[in-house]
C-alpha cells in the first residue's frame, strides 16, 4: 500500500529528478531518487522514522552507511531502540570493526537502508552483522526501485520491505519514465 503522506513530501522536497543518471550499480535510469534530499529533509525524516517505528517492533536497529545511517538514528530517536552502524568496508584505524556499535551475539537486528535496487548495500550489510553473530531476518527501505532487490535479498534470506515502490512514486511521470 503506498504512503501517500511520505509520497508527497518526496516530490515536493524534489527527491524525484527526471533526466539521464548513472545508477551506483553501474546501470542507467531516467529517474533518481536523490537520497541527500529527502535525508536532509526535516518533514521526510520525520515521515520516514515514523513509518519505520511502526515496522520494527522491538528489534535492534543497523543503518547501512552512509544513507542509512541519518534513516536509523531518525528511527532510533522515535522508537527508544538502540541501533549499530554496518560500514561498506573496514577503515585501516580505530577498532577496525565492519559494524560499529554495541551488537549481543544472537541479538536479533532489522537493517534500514535509503534505496533499493539491485539491493547489494544490504547483503554486504546483512553479511556483516551475521559475521559480528547477528540475527538477521529483514531490510526495511524508503523506496524500492523494483529492479532485483526484493528477489535478489530473499536468495539471501532477506525479506524486503519498503515503504513506497518506483511504482507508487511515479504514478504522476511524464510518460517517456520507466519504472
Amino acid at each position: 500500500m503506498a504512503n501517500d503522506e511520505l509520497i508527497a513530501a518526496l516530490r515536493d522536497a524534489d527527491a524525484v529528478k527526471y533526466g539521464e543518471f548513472e545508477l551506483s550499480h553501474g546501470g542507467t535510469s531516467n529517474y533518481y531518487v536523490d537520497k541527500y534530499v529527502f535525508e536532509t529533509n526535516p518533514r521526510c525524516l520525520e515521515l520516514i522514522a515514523e513509518a519505520f517505528a511502526e515496522r520494527v517492533a522491538d528489534t535492534k536497529l543497523a543503518g547501512v552507511a552512509l544513507g542509512g545511517v541519518p534513516l536509523v538514528a531518525v528511527t532510533s530517536v522515535e522508537t527508544g531502540l538502540p541501533y549499530v552502524i554496518a560500514r561498506k568496508q573496514q577503515k585501516e584505524y580505530g577498532t577496525g570493526n565492519l559494524v560499529e556499535g554495541n551488537l549481543e551475539d544472537g541479538e536479533e537486528v532489522v537493517v534500514v537502508e535509503d534505496i533499493a535496487t539491485t539491493g547489494q548495500s544490504a547483503i554486504d550489510a546483512a553479511k556483516a552483522l551475521r559475521d559480528a553473530g547477528a540475527v538477521v531476518n529483514r531490510v526495511l527501505v524508503v523506496v524500492d526501485r523494483e529492479e532485483g532487490a526484493r528477489e535478489n535479498l530473499a536468495d539471501h534470506g532477506l525479506e524486503l520491505e519498503a515503504l513506497v515502490t518506483a511504482s507508487d512514486l511515479l504514478a504522476d511521470a511524464p510518460e517517456d519514465v520507466d519504472v
